[in-house]
């Protein structure tokens, strides 16, 4: 027997039992394969482009907010570019004064040739972060390398100048709980004399 005889065969003995079937029985046995059909083209089809039209307002949320944060930093960039050129002794000077200003007492500045190391003692994470701002935008001071640790201030009692770097405008502020501190040291590279 070939192929072609065996499928005509079975589709005979389809035929046959469908002729066996009562009317009520072949009405349930189509809705059946209607259904059975529908499904399929549910489940393969349309499902998926439905969840694809729900989930892209979000994920056109998250690109819009990628994209924004891409132009900040062309923008940041760009002013970076269009500022005048610095003097090693001007960056000095503007990386000391940041220094002193955002970290205080917490920090030790040293520097030799084109790099200068600032050790840091429990700084407060926010003071850390406005004092990179501060020294890559006033100096021109790009950070080449950082080691720094992670820990949360202890108590209550931190006041002065690290204090101050939390909240410039309270030299003697306590320091939250839960602060974040940092202590390492970060290695900034200044511009080329």
């Amino acid at each position: 027997m070939s192929l072609k005889q065996d499928k005509q065969a079975a589709l005979q003995a389809l035929s046959q039992r469908w002729q066996a079937l009562s009317p009520r029985e072949q009405r349930l046995m189509s809705f059946g394969a209607a259904l059975l059909v529908v499904m399929v083209v549910w489940l393969a089809a349309l499902a998926p482009a439905l969840r694809t039209v729900r989930e892209v307002p979000a994920q056109q949320a998250v690109l819009d907010a990628q994209w924004q944060q891409l132009k900040d930093l062309q923008s940041q960039a760009q002013t970076l570019q269009q500022q005048p050129r610095i003097t090693q002794t001007e960056a000095l000077r503007a990386l000391q004064s940041s220094t002193t200003e955002h970290l205080g007492n917490s920090a030790q500045l040293q520097t030799l040739g084109e790099r200068s190391t600032v050790t840091l003692k429990a700084v407060p994470a926010p003071a850390l972060a406005s004092w990179l701002a501060q020294v890559r935008t006033q100096a021109r001071a790009v950070p080449v390398q950082a080691h720094l640790q992670r820990s949360a201030a202890s108590d209550m009692a931190t006041t002065g100048p690290e204090a101050k770097a939390t909240n410039p405008s309270s030299a003697n502020a306590p320091i939250a709980l839960n602060t974040i501190m940092w202590s390492g040291s970060v290695v900034l590279s200044l511009p080329a004399p």
